[in-house]
């Protein structure tokens, strides 16, 4: 089944020409750093991509500029899927659970269609990468030797696990924070020393510019910001997006602290992030991946496969998005073109339900009594 899941995309990407735009950036990007040109002063592909990341993620692209680009797609292919079953296989370990080779196999083959994941592997992205690396460290012994160090290296290079800090601060966690913080200060050391000028321009000016990322109102993007812009039709929403965005911050961060486990903490946090972000690409939302392990180890069949169908079903394709007709979209299909945005409030809802629903007596006499 992974076999023929594989081949299946494989034909696909080679039918499609996999043009990878996102590999074709961090090729640029290692150039750029050997070359010793400008990092932030190019542009790649048809699309004009520019680099978006730290200059200690730009380091870490350079031996993508050695290789042939055929060479260098097919590495990131078979890269990716890998990381994907990793990337699994750790999401049963924060669920509680080990997952078996041939199970293994048959969950990598089916999360292979999941439209992040997909999207992630048809672009060249590395997200995969980052959250295996955040997962892997959160999923560890509480007595392993270096526990943060993974987190604030993932922060170092895409910004978005930081928000994991927080999380671990508030779970009373104060080591692990402070370890993950200082790796994540190593990171932007180790760029600034051989990059000093590109680490000035990043850290001053490029990380507040969103908008050289991107249009913020496309249906691409599944954040709340890409919601509320497409509900207000206003391609800058301004404080009315800001104002949730803290509000559901906050709220999420504490309901992800409240959840006590981490197999409940951790998707609370990565959802929060990834609605509160200016801007969370479909395939940032790679996190369903242990979503869905959660559900399926709690048993919740039917919520489980009520999700997989919501990251399965492509509707944000569907709606019309060509120029500006993301903007001009009429009510009944507001909720097609953000499903992600509006899952991840879903969930933030349901955790806060949760956490209001009183403690029966008899369990708590139960632990009262184990105690």
């Amino acid at each position: 089944m992974l076999a023929l899941s594989l081949a299946g995309f494989t034909t696909l990407c080679v039918l499609r020409g996999a043009p990878m735009a996102d590999l074709l950036v961090y090729r640029a990007e290692g150039a750029a750093v050997a070359h010793g040109t400008d990092l932030y002063g190019f542009t790649v592909t048809r699309w004009h991509l520019p680099a978006t990341y730290p200059p200690f993620a730009a380091i870490l692209f350079v031996p993508a500029s050695w290789l042939p680009l055929p060479l260098l797609k097919a590495i990131f292919l078979a890269g990716n899927a890998l990381l994907l079953a990793w990337l699994i296989a750790l999401s049963a370990r924060l669920a509680g659970r080990t997952i078996a080779l041939p199970a293994l196999c048959t969950a990598t083959a089916l999360a292979l269609w999941l439209e992040p994941v997909f999207q992630t592997l048809l672009f060249g992205q590395i997200n995969l990468a980052v959250t295996c690396l955040v997962l892997w460290d959160l999923t560890r012994p509480p007595t392993a030797r270096g526990r943060g160090v993974a987190l604030g290296i993932a922060a170092g290079v895409k910004l978005t696990p930081a928000v994991f800090v927080p999380y671990l601060l508030l779970t009373g966690r104060m080591r692990e924070a402070a370890t993950a913080t200082a790796a994540f200060a190593g990171t932007v050391l180790l760029g600034a020393l051989p990059l000093p000028s590109a680490s000035v321009e990043f850290w001053t000016r490029r990380l507040f510019e969103t908008g050289h990322v991107g249009k913020g109102w496309i249906v691409d993007n599944q954040s709340l910001r890409g919601l509320l812009a497409r509900v207000l039709h206003d391609p800058a929403p301004g404080p009315a997006w800001a104002v949730p965005a803290v509000a559901v911050g906050v709220a999420g961060l504490w309901l992800a602290a409240r959840s006590g486990a981490d197999r409940y903490g951790v998707p609370l946090t990565a959802g929060t992030a990834l609605l509160v972000c200016p801007i969370s690409w479909s395939h940032h939302w790679v996190w369903c991946v242990p979503l869905l392990a959660v559900l399926l180890a709690e048993r919740r069949t039917l919520l489980a496969a009520l999700t997989a169908a919501v990251f399965t079903a492509r509707t944000l394709w569907l709606v019309p998005h060509q120029g500006d007709r993301d903007l001009r979209l009429p009510w009944w299909q507001q909720p097609l073109a953000s499903p992600y945005p509006l899952l991840g409030l879903a969930l933030l809802a349901g955790a806060a339900l949760a956490t209001a629903q009183p403690v029966p007596s008899a369990r708590m006499s139960s632990a009262s009594t184990i105690r």
